[in-house]
């Protein structure tokens, strides 16, 4: 009597094509934390207001040239152009840039520090690892997941200021230098990279994502606290009370150390990074008057590469954290 059954039958055994491994596996954990990000009301607030200078910006702009329009005259309009002459293109790129560092932070947190954290919390990893998904692709998902997003919110304001200026303000200036945006993209990419880089490390050492979250902040708003403190110490090392008079003529030898102890912090090493490779120290913010000068920019070369050592170090951590449940025998 023939066999009849299930095992019997070979039918859905048909395929003899080549069997090939699976993949861009990391894409499809990547795509679920791209996802979920985008998915997140939270992600989309964030975004907007990390666009405020921006948009304070073009509301200036906006003004003033309105202002020059509806009082016309060679006054009004010499007034107008000595306003855009004031104001250095790149350096608005800069100011929206730095004042976003904090918003920056908190996308950071709510993207990654919980990325792998959560999965030490569920071991969820021995499911993972158990599947034909290796440390590699689990790493590079992950730290996928919160860069693409992450450069997402970092870009879509700046593009936006760009393209403003572009079509309105060409003829001031605006179009100038055409490698600038290419450079400021490679900020943008650097700074979504140590940001990534960071939290998926410190959320490897920790199985719940709020304590990664609270050290990550942690880490930040003391490296931030010292530059601060870099910021008073520079201002008197130039000499200028809180009011803005002069104290003393010259300039202190401590502003020479200052200026590099300004960016040892988190914001700091992404400011200074925006600054060395766009090739500017900075300038007043909304074009203004100020006697103050900014702190110059760093060296590039060190500056590139302290920031890429930490992207190393933070993705180092998380390897060597990543691992299946060992079982005790």
């Amino acid at each position: 009597m023939p066999d009849s059954g299930l095992i019997a039958d070979l039918s859905y055994r048909g395929y003899d094509g080549p069997l090939l491994p699976p993949t861009h596996r990391w894409w499809v954990i990547a795509r679920l934390g791209v996802r979920q990000a985008f998915r997140k009301r939270a992600y989309w607030v964030v975004t907007a207001l990390s666009a405020w200078y921006y948009l304070v910006m073009m509301a200036v702009l906006f003004f003033f040239e309105r202002a020059a329009q509806s009082a016309p005259g060679p006054r009004s309009e010499a007034g107008f152009e000595a306003f855009l002459g004031r104001i250095v293109w790149k350096d608005q790129f800069l100011h929206g840039f730095g004042f976003a560092q904090l918003l920056y932070l908190i996308a950071a947190l709510m993207l990654g520090a919980g990325a792998i954290a959560n999965d030490n919390r569920s071991k969820a990893l021995l499911v993972i690892l158990s599947k034909p998904c290796d440390k590699r692709d689990y790493l590079a998902g992950k730290w996928m997941g919160v860069f693409l997003p992450l450069l997402t919110m970092m870009l879509l304001p700046s593009l936006v200021f760009f393209l403003y200026g572009a079509l309105s303000y060409r003829d001031y200036g605006f179009l100038d230098n055409p490698w600038f945006f290419p450079k400021f993209l490679l900020v943008l990419v650097l700074g979504a990279a140590v940001h990534s880089s960071l939290v998926i490390g410190v959320s490897s050492l920790f199985d719940q994502g709020r304590l990664a979250g609270a050290s990550y902040a942690g880490i930040y708003f003391l490296t931030n606290f010292f530059t601060q403190l870099m910021v008073f110490a520079w201002l008197t090392a130039q000499g200028f009370r809180r009011g803005g008079g002069r104290v003393s003529g010259g300039q202190s030898p401590f502003a020479e150390y200052v200026d590099r102890l300004y960016y040892l912090s988190v914001d700091g090493l992404l400011i200074g990074l925006c600054k060395a490779i766009l090739g500017t120290d900075g300038s007043p913010q909304f074009g203004m008057p100020s006697p103050i000068r900014p702190v110059p920019a760093p060296p590039l070369l060190p500056t590139v590469a302290v920031a890429v050592a930490l992207c190393v170090a933070g993705v180092a951590v998380a390897w060597s954290r990543i691992r299946a449940v060992e079982v005790v025998r």
